[in-house]
């Protein structure tokens, strides 16, 4: 995988990863470019924080139809900033980017009433905070050994079983994760 724009595709996080806010974590990369990258952990969900909470933390009401929105750890930058990543059947004008055709992220309050009321994206998940790199800064983490990357794919973005989430990213590449070890060394 093209490690020059990796917009659309999934890091998965080594298991010598010293950083224990990225341990075993998914980042589904939502910006890269010359100025840095941007992403949400699509693997953690946020405990004790409920989606219909939040809602009525802003005022939405809920409506009978909303489906069961899972609230997820984003990453650790602007904890309290919501992002919704979604798939693209849904676009909120300027307030919605298009990541790869397929996936798009909104954090506008528009997408929480639409979801809210019962309309919106078909797949979405809510997450709190992101991940966020500096210029070059990715680039570099990767070719320490502190990443790989697989494509995105619907179960990693939007599936339940969080914790299949990290081993089923690295079997999507071939890897296995039973002989990764914590251990990087150089040959």
């Amino acid at each position: 995988m093209d490690d020059t724009d990796l917009r659309g595709a999934c890091l998965i996080a080594m298991p010598g990863m010293e950083d224990v806010r990225f341990a075993q974590s998914v980042i589904y990369i939502c910006a890269h470019a010359d100025d840095g990258a941007m992403g949400l952990i699509v693997n953690k969900p946020a405990p004790d924080i409920r989606f219909a909470d939040l809602l009525g933390q802003l005022g939405i009401d809920r409506g009978p139809d909303m489906p069961d929105i899972r609230v997820q750890i984003g990453g650790p930058v602007e904890r309290s900033r919501g992002f919704v990543l979604h798939s693209s059947d849904y676009v909120a004008g300027a307030g919605t980017l298009d990541v790869d055709g397929e996936t798009a992220l909104t954090a506008t309050l528009d997408v929480l009433t639409e979801l809210a009321a019962g309309r919106g994206p078909s797949q979405s998940v809510m997450a709190l905070g992101y991940a966020g790199w500096g210029p070059g800064q990715l680039e570099e983490e990767i070719a320490a050994g502190g990443w790989l990357t697989c494509p995105a794919d619907p179960d990693l973005l939007y599936g339940r079983a969080h914790e299949f989430k990290w081993a089923l990213a690295l079997r999507s590449i071939g890897v296995d994760p039973a002989i990764l070890s914590g251990v990087q060394g150089r040959a």
